[in-house]
């Protein structure tokens, strides 16, 4: 299935602009602190906020949360810096605490949870509600051990963005007879008959300067959820399962086949590191294309070549990168934003309520660029068709995990993970060395 610009649904995306927030959707079996909200019972209160959102997205954010300060009365005052993730820190330990934060990384929360700083949400966002707003999995994720150990509730979803989408030159492919794939069997299928015409299936590109390497991790992380279970994935980005360990190798394996093939790579396999990830799908856009697939998430749109207007629907488009084994279904790779609650007053309750409602999303969806995990959001608030198209796919996930080295932590997920995938790339270290290095790396508990 393709995602193609359709004129009427735009329209009917555009007209959506227009409609008023319902009080009555948003109260619609939501918890008591909202209806009370919405009544005008919390006016006059504050709501203070920090997050990552910076530049265009704290703007959306901002207009995004205009309608429920106008039907509630509750000031949501957001701050936002690019460096959150030091900050937030510093200002936890000074005692200068925003009452809701937004983690751009479960893992990070995690740590907050632990140290008994969250909220449990779950204390009046029922298990029976939430599971009324979210696929298992969301909650799953929002799921992390308190100062007791036991499990909490600490956090909800907001918005997200999916990684697991093939981007293809639709005209071309279309001109050439090919077809998208549905099954693992069919891309293989697939990409063998580019080479058969003598064409190369894959654009590849994992160089980012310092971050170099973490587009492989994608990859890495896209396998391991159709090979393995959703408890092995888990426990991997946790530390319990080892990288050394089969699992992990099979996975690894799997992105070997395609990526260390000469013949399936534009440039070979050596041109993959010295390839930058967002100049890499340009080569599709050549006449004729250099490749004909790049697997990446929905934001490298952004990076397509500015050298001529490309149409969406027209001149590309995308598909779901396919399961490998039926047993682990249609998973999807996302990565996102995670609301946690530092304080507990009614208007928080509330705020936080809010954000379980797909509904309190639909400006920022109009104005495009974010992707709703909410079960009751509608596919005809989105504002473009690639969005949408995002978000059907994301609907039809039978699981859902975030991004695993954003996870882990940081001396392993943006470090060692990173470098050591680069160095077996480049041929410089083989498989196993790669994968000991980097449960070598991993911080003692």
């Amino acid at each position: 299935m393709t995602f193609s610009i359709n004129s009427s649904a735009k329209l009917a995306a555009i007209a959506s602009l227009g409609l008023l927030y319902s009080t009555a959707v948003f109260a619609q079996a939501a918890p008591q602190e909202l209806t009370d909200a919405l009544a005008g019972k919390f006016k006059g209160t504050v709501v203070t906020a920090f997050g990552a959102f910076a530049d265009a997205d704290e703007v959306k954010f901002n207009e995004n949360v205009k309608a429920f300060e106008e039907l509630t009365g509750i000031d949501i005052q957001y701050e936002s810096s690019k460096q959150f993730e030091a900050i937030i820190a510093t200002r936890v330990d000074a005692g200068n605490t925003p009452d809701i934060v937004d983690f751009p990384q479960p893992g990070l929360m995690a740590n907050f949870a632990k140290a008994g700083k969250l909220i449990d949400l779950g204390t009046y966002l029922s298990a029976d509600y939430m599971q009324t707003q979210y696929l298992q999995s969301w909650l799953d994720m929002g799921t992390k051990p308190g100062a007791s150990g036991d499990p909490m509730l600490s956090g909800i979803w907001e918005r997200v963005n999916v990684k697991s989408l093939v981007w293809y030159p639709k005209k071309a492919f279309d001109a050439a007879g090919y077809a998208v794939p549905t099954t693992w069997d069919e891309m293989i299928a697939l990409q063998n008959q580019i080479v058969a015409d003598g064409d190369t299936p894959w654009c590849i590109g994992i160089e980012s300067g310092a971050a170099t390497g973490w587009a492989a991790t994608d990859w890495i992380e896209e396998m391991m959820l159709r090979t393995n279970s959703l408890e092995d994935y888990d426990k991997w980005t946790s530390g319990e399962l080892k990288f050394k360990s089969p699992q992990v190798k099979k996975a690894a394996e799997s992105v070997g086949s395609i990526w260390l093939d000469d013949n399936l790579v534009f440039g070979g396999t050596k041109a993959i590191v010295s390839t930058s990830f967002g100049d890499a799908p340009a080569p599709m856009f050549a006449e004729p294309p250099k490749c004909w697939l790049h697997k990446q998430g929905n934001f490298i749109t952004s990076f397509f070549p500015k050298d001529r207007e490309l149409v969406p629907g027209v001149d590309y488009d995308f598909f779901y990168l396919p399961g490998i084994d039926p047993a682990y279904g249609k998973p999807a790779l996302v990565g996102g934003d995670i609301w946690s609650a530092f304080s507990d007053r009614p208007e928080v309750r509330a705020v936080m309520a809010w954000f379980t409602k797909g509904e309190h999303l639909k400006t920022w969806l109009a104005s495009g660029g974010t992707i709703s995990p909410h079960k009751d959001t509608q596919l005809d608030w989105y504002g473009n068709d690639i969005d949408r198209g995002v978000a059907e796919i994301l609907a039809g996930a039978t699981s859902v995990r975030f991004d695993g080295s954003d996870l882990m932590p940081g001396e392993v997920g943006a470090g060692s993970f990173w470098k050591e995938m680069t160095a077996w790339i480049s041929g410089s270290e083989d498989l196993d060395t790669a994968l000991t290095n980097i449960d070598a790396s991993w911080p003692s508990k």
